[in-house]
């Protein structure tokens, strides 16, 4: 039976999406749907997605657009949970607050990835952050330095990046915070697609892929 989603007043809640990945392996434990952010206003060098950054572009989706999708991947690809990226979740408030409350009520996880630490979070004093904290199950916070690769906790971009357990959902000694990280490569409607761990072997990739469709890829934000 389908779970009565958010209920709105005058109009939904919108949010500017970059990519949506209904089912992966690569962006958190499990089997995800992944959203990525159009928009970041943090500018970590060497960044796994600068087509990301940018406010303009992206689609708009409203809260219950996404929740829908999500619903139909939890029914049809038995996802877990919902891997929030960027873009910059933290600068999509109050909507990816919303929708983090909506991706729980229907039984799933939720996975952020922030350039902003926690205590820097916690310091903005702000209701929609505070709401987008209570209704994240692991948080992945801090810039991501290029200079401190990450090398033996998954879905880690840097070394400096914390991961903070917010809930009991998942637990630190998960063993699967310490498998290899992995990448996917998806061809759809004539566009190569990549997400995953941003290994420097993936940069350009899909230029060797295919030199004639003029795919689009893309890979994931840690940072």
């Amino acid at each position: 039976m389908a779970i009565n989603h958010l209920q709105t007043t005058a109009e939904d809640w919108q949010v500017s999406v970059a990519q949506v990945v209904a089912a992966t392996e690569a962006e958190g434990p499990g089997r995800r749907f992944a959203v990525w952010f159009q928009g970041c206003p943090l500018r970590c060098p060497g960044c796994c997605n600068p087509e990301f950054l940018p406010f303009s572009g992206g689609l708009p989706f409203t809260v219950n657009q996404l929740l829908g999708q999500i619903e139909l991947a939890r029914n049809e690809h038995q996802v877990e949970g919902v891997s929030l990226i960027g873009g910059e979740p933290f600068a999509h408030l109050p909507a990816a607050g919303k929708l983090a409350a909506g991706v729980q009520a229907l039984g799933l996880s939720v996975m952020v990835y922030s350039g902003y630490t926690l205590a820097e979070i916690h310091a903005w004093q702000q209701p929609a952050a505070a709401e987008l904290l209570a209704h994240t199950d692991l948080l992945v916070d801090g810039p991501y330095l290029r200079d401190q690769p990450e090398t033996t906790r998954r879905w880690i971009g840097s070394s400096n990046q914390q991961l903070h357990f917010l809930t009991p959902f998942y637990q630190p000694d998960d063993p699967r915070f310490h498998t290899p990280n992995t990448l996917e490569i998806r061809l759809e409607n004539g566009h190569i697609t990549i997400n995953g761990f941003p290994a420097p072997a993936a940069v350009g990739l899909w230029k060797r892929l295919d030199k004639h469709q003029q795919p689009k890829a893309k890979t994931d934000n840690v940072g």
